[in-house]
């Protein structure tokens, strides 16, 4: 078994990491974060970007979006359908239990970014507006949408 852990932080290298070591891999699961990761993987010479897909999954191994995930279906879609029109299927899936950010959850992160621009001192993009921040805090709030959600019928309480 080969784990990779970071520190939750971004540009840390786990992604290239699980790149280079994942081919070797049956699974490969990113467990937090949102869509505004963009990692660059290389495989047989060509170079792939990927948003939401577990940078090991152009390998081959099933690619897991764990309950931590904030998944932008969107964006996963368009991961995915990238991949394919360049000769890869890769197979991934969803933690049921992951948090879908909605559309509307863009508005309040870009509104916030768009009328703090000195808040953040060095710092341009506090955030990267893709509304994982709204998304996390109904998440916090035992209110967020999840991947299973829209599949039950008794969903709406």
């Amino acid at each position: 078994t080969l784990t990779i852990v970071g520190s939750q932080l971004g540009d840390e290298g786990k992604g290239a990491l699980v790149d280079r070591w994942g081919g070797d891999a049956d699974v490969v699961v990113r467990d937090q974060g949102g869509d505004n990761a963009g990692h660059t993987v290389v495989e047989g010479g060509v170079e792939y970007k990927l948003s939401l897909v577990p940078s090991g999954a152009v390998r081959g191994p099933t690619g897991i979006l764990g309950n931590g995930r904030v998944v932008n279906p969107k964006t996963l879609f368009t991961d995915i359908a990238d991949l394919r029109a360049r000769g890869l299927d890769p197979y991934v899936r969803d933690a049921r239990r992951a948090h879908v950010t909605p559309p509307h959850h863009r508005v309040p992160a870009a509104l916030h970014e768009a009328s703090t621009p000195d808040a953040h001192p060095g710092n341009a993009a506090a955030t990267t507006a893709r509304g994982i921040p709204p998304t996390a805090l109904h998440h916090a709030a035992s209110r967020a949408l999840r991947v299973t959600n829209p599949l039950r019928r008794d969903a709406a309480r």
